[in-house]
């Protein structure tokens, strides 16, 4: 599917809106202001819908189905690189996960609001994987080891809960301290 748009070149923030609302789509740009997303019923809700809006903000635009006759493999390989370059920022932040994993282990911070805070950051980690991999129609490369990195993620802080209730265990079951005055 191709969007081809005009929104006025005045506030830019206009073209700003577009390029982020197919960037989020997962488009890529074949040429200035034409856009392309792989067909399917949710590329072509999201792409009427920014054409509605270019329109109403006094610009123009054009949504066309399209068949490539020749180079469809630069535009694959522009689709697929496009969600390599999502999956590995992910991969960055799943590095930073177990860094962050770690240095609490290091510290022997063991507790469950250090516990809670990374079971939302796995959550964080999980719902950006399910965006890219919504938008990757096309089975990016790095689509797989993105899914098993997020995946070492979720069992690093299974490793880390059990620590974490073990702590509590071992809290709880120390023998008080000696009586006062003795």
């Amino acid at each position: 599917m191709l969007l081809i748009y005009r929104v006025p070149s005045e506030p830019s923030r206009l073209r700003a809106m577009v390029w982020r609302r197919l960037k989020a789509a997962g488009a890529i740009y074949l040429a200035n202001s034409v856009a392309a997303l792989p067909e399917s019923a949710s590329a072509e809700r999201a792409m009427r819908k920014l054409r509605a809006e270019v329109e109403e903000m006094g610009g123009s635009g054009q949504l066309l189905r399209a068949d490539t006759l020749v180079g469809s493999e630069q535009i694959v390989a522009g689709f697929n690189a496009a969600r390599n370059a999502e999956y590995a920022e992910l991969l960055g932040r799943c590095e930073d996960f177990h860094a962050e994993l770690e240095k609490e282990t290091k510290a022997e911070k063991f507790t469950y609001a250090e516990l809670e805070e990374n079971e939302e950051d796995l959550a964080k980690l999980r719902a950006w994987l399910d965006k890219i991999s919504a938008r990757d129609t096309l089975d990016a490369p790095r689509g797989v080891q993105a899914r098993e990195a997020a995946e070492a993620c979720a069992e690093a802080l299974n490793e880390f809960a059990e620590r974490v209730y073990a702590a509590e265990l071992d809290h709880h079951s120390s023998p008080p301290g000696p009586p006062p005055g003795t």
